[in-house]
């Protein structure tokens, strides 16, 4: 799987070539460090001074730096489709290896980073259901009028939760019939090999 770069991405990461191997090391080393810290306006700042460039492009090759590892790293792109996919930049042979190098070398740090920083979403601990019939009330002596009352135990955050849904037989037919459907779709190959590449 090729990584299509953007317009925008491919002009941030432009600025690289002309400052030579060595800041590109650097910068590889700044983006890493960025996205295990966080922004830091001063770390771009003293490696500008350092390297004698402006801000601007330090900022723009860390941000292109950055979109490519993280954007790799997160779809796990092989070393021949990583090679190929920044081959279209036009870099030099030697920048190329560098930028590989890099890439193999944090990808595993940098997907444990990727998955820290995914949202924890609530999962399913238990359900408990009731289902409740009306059968007459003072103004209508025959009657019968179904609902489902469940109540939804969640665990987030080591936290558990409860959540008390009610809603009527059809209603409740139509979801699990949709939760089917989405399950099923779940079982086909594009399905499964997007899952494959999220892991």
């Amino acid at each position: 799987m090729l990584l299509v770069l953007s317009e925008e991405q491919r002009g941030h990461l432009g600025c690289l070539p002309p400052l030579g191997a060595a800041a590109v090391g650097e910068l590889g080393r700044l983006a890493v460090e960025l996205l295990r810290r966080g922004a830091a306006p001063r770390a771009c700042e003293t490696a500008a001074r350092k390297l004698n460039t402006g801000v601007d492009t330090i900022q723009h090759g860390v941000e292109g730096l950055m979109y490519l590892l993280t954007e790799s790293s997160k779809l796990m792109i092989s070393e021949r489709d990583f090679q190929d996919s920044i081959r279209v930049l036009g870099f030099s042979e030697e920048l190329n290896k560098l930028l590989l190098q890099l890439y193999l070398d944090n990808r595993k740090e940098i997907r444990s980073i990727l998955s820290e920083l995914a949202p924890k979403l609530p999962s399913y601990h238990s359900l408990e259901w009731r289902l409740d019939v009306q059968l007459a009330s003072r103004s209508l002596r025959q009657q019968i009028k179904p609902a489902v009352t469940m109540k939804l135990h969640l665990n987030q955050n080591e936290d558990q939760t409860a959540q008390v849904l009610q809603t009527d037989p059809s209603t409740l037919v139509h979801l699990i019939q949709q939760l089917e459907q989405a399950l099923g779709e779940m079982k086909t190959n594009h399905c499964r090999r997007i899952a494959r590449n999220m892991k």
